[in-house]
């Protein structure tokens, strides 16, 4: 398993700074066109809150990207804390290995 090194971007961040600043675009005006609350934007915006598969497909609508590009960005994000914040997933062994000896 590869490990990243530095921490992945959070999407809030790639909206804040790729698409509400160059488009001169308020947090209540992105919501409105996305339809969703102004707290919930805000939330991702402010890296406290997460995309989910709907607010992919909105955000993908809204700035005509695809909703993987959001659900990966998320996704990585997410991995990256799970992998510094939790050891429990260095205790699982591995069943590769034994499933091959068990087919022989």
């Amino acid at each position: 398993m590869r490990r990243m090194e530095r921490q992945p971007t959070h999407p809030g961040k790639i909206i804040r700074e790729d698409y509400l600043t160059p488009l001169a675009l308020t947090v209540s005006e992105l919501a409105v066109t996305l339809g969703v609350s102004r707290k919930t934007l805000s939330k991702i915006i402010n890296e406290r809150g997460a995309v989910t598969p709907d607010m992919a497909l909105r955000l993908s609508r809204a700035f005509d990207t695809s909703p993987d590009f959001w659900l990966n960005l998320q996704k990585n994000f997410d991995l990256f804390l799970a992998e510094k914040s939790s050891n429990g997933w260095q205790l699982v062994k591995p069943l590769a290995a034994q499933l091959l000896h068990s087919h022989f």
